[in-house]
């Protein structure tokens, strides 16, 4: 096979390694720069916003306030922007980083193929991210053991050098990954080949990068920022209890929401191989930034409102957002295992589905059958679980929901395009059958 576009053969089928890219995503150049700056600032926006003393400060002439002192800083303190750095700080960074890839190395973990690519293969990848996950809580178990509070403090009281590690992070790794995508043969994603090359470090220009069997993609979706959302939230329950000498009601429930979420995804690591973002997107700083930086500081933030502005719900309020918790993950796990079984040609309910002229089978009913992403309105009313726990004494915790809804919509629309393109004419004879796109009769 050959790089730069020329066509090479797998199972008499013509595959092109590096296809050129002739459209482009999230508006472009223009819009990846955007986004490429807009993460960093809401990651430090929404750190600084929410303090012990107000989240976020109010009234309005407060808030108004206390913007105009930090355009000041921005401006004209370069103290300000020295604190945002420490080499100890990024120092305890890469060495969570680097713990996860030797938890990768040496923890044992099923090995498993992936879905086949462009050129007729299928890549191996290692299952031990749940073990990881364990090993990982050991470690704070241990630390907090010998240590007391401390480490976990360590954590809250250098929240914003360590959002600018993960940012450093992500940028490091998405300008190896773009230099590695030139390397003969290597596969490109198909939207990830423009004539522009910041565009093209944006979004992603290798498919799956690796170093030997150690992909780089799939590691950093589940491992480094995923779990270090569960360590922060954590670490706020500390910062609580070291603040007002107990724990409430409301940062345990959204702790527990988030450590179940992310030992979920864990347990369920294979499932993340049918995914858009591994099957489709390239790996560049979109999906770096996203997995290392945006993931783990802003998942977190309504528990970081509530460690710093406590408040407790009761019974009933427990009880309240506990229902809405349980029907979005029913929702959430039903229609995600619904799908991995069927993949795996099991049928047991004898669920309808509609055969594409590829070969290939859509469910039409189940799960599937009420919207084409019944997963992602599960995954959204959990969204709505998480915040509530905060009250509404501050919109800054609901941020969240409504990110993620556009996340969300904005997946869905990309995914109705790429369907179109991949099923033809099947994709619209699907789209009769199931009309409604996440929220069945609303949308």
């Amino acid at each position: 096979m050959v790089a730069n576009g020329k066509l090479a053969t797998f199972k008499d089928k013509a595959y092109q390694p590096a296809p050129p890219t002739h459209h482009y995503e999230f508006g472009g150049p223009l819009g990846a720069v955007g986004v490429s700056v807009a993460v960093p600032f809401f990651c430090y926006w929404l750190a600084f916003a929410c303090q012990p003393d107000a989240c976020p400060r109010w009234p309005l002439a407060d808030f108004l306030a206390w913007h105009k002192l930090g355009w000041s800083n921005l401006t004209s303190n370069p103290d300000w922007w020295k604190s945002l750095w420490s080499w100890e700080a990024t120092a305890v960074y890469v060495a969570w980083y680097a713990f996860c890839v030797v938890c990768w190395a040496i923890l044992p973990g099923k090995m498993v193929e992936g879905q086949e690519m462009r050129n007729g293969k299928k890549l191996t990848y290692k299952m031990n991210a749940c073990a990881t996950f364990f090993a990982s809580f050991a470690v704070v178990a241990a630390l907090s053991y010998v240590y007391g509070l401390g480490p976990l403090l360590y954590v809250t009281d250098h929240w914003a050098e360590l959002i600018t590690a993960s940012l450093a992070m992500s940028f490091v790794q998405a300008c190896f990954v773009y230099v590695q995508s030139y390397e003969k043969d290597m596969m490109l994603a198909l939207g990830g080949n423009t004539k522009n090359p910041v565009y093209n470090w944006f979004i992603g220009r290798s498919l799956n990068p690796r170093l030997g069997s150690f992909d780089i993609k799939t590691f950093n979706e589940l491992r480094p920022g995923l779990i270090l959302w569960a360590i922060l939230d954590v670490a706020l329950i500390a910062r609580q209890y070291a603040d007002i000498g107990r724990v409430t009601d409301s940062i345990l429930l959204v702790v527990a929401f988030h450590v179940w979420y992310v030992f979920d995804a864990e347990y369920n690591e294979a499932a993340m191989l049918s995914t858009m973002d591994i099957t489709t997107d390239g790996f560049g700083f979109m999906l770096a930034v996203g997995d290392l930086a945006w993931v783990p500081f802003t998942y977190c933030y309504s528990a970081r409102c509530i460690a710093l502005n406590p408040n407790d719900l009761g019974v009933s309020g427990v009880v309240g957002v506990l229902a809405v918790q349980l029907v979005g993950y029913w929702i959430f796990r039903g229609s995600n295992g619904e799908k991995n079984e069927f993949r795996k040609g099991n049928n047991p309910k004898n669920r309808t589905f509609l055969q594409t002229e590829r070969g290939t089978k859509l469910l039409t009913s189940g799960w599937w059958g009420m919207s084409q992403h019944p997963n992602y309105l599960g995954d959204w009313l959990m969204a709505w679980a998480w915040c509530l726990p905060a009250g509404f004494s501050t919109p800054l915790p609901y941020f969240y929901p409504i990110y993620f809804a556009v996340l969300l919509v904005h997946r869905q629309m990309r995914d109705d395009e790429a369907c179109e393109k991949k099923y033809g004419k099947d994709w619209a004879t699907y789209k009769k059958l199931v009309p409604y796109r996440i929220i069945p009769y609303v949308y």
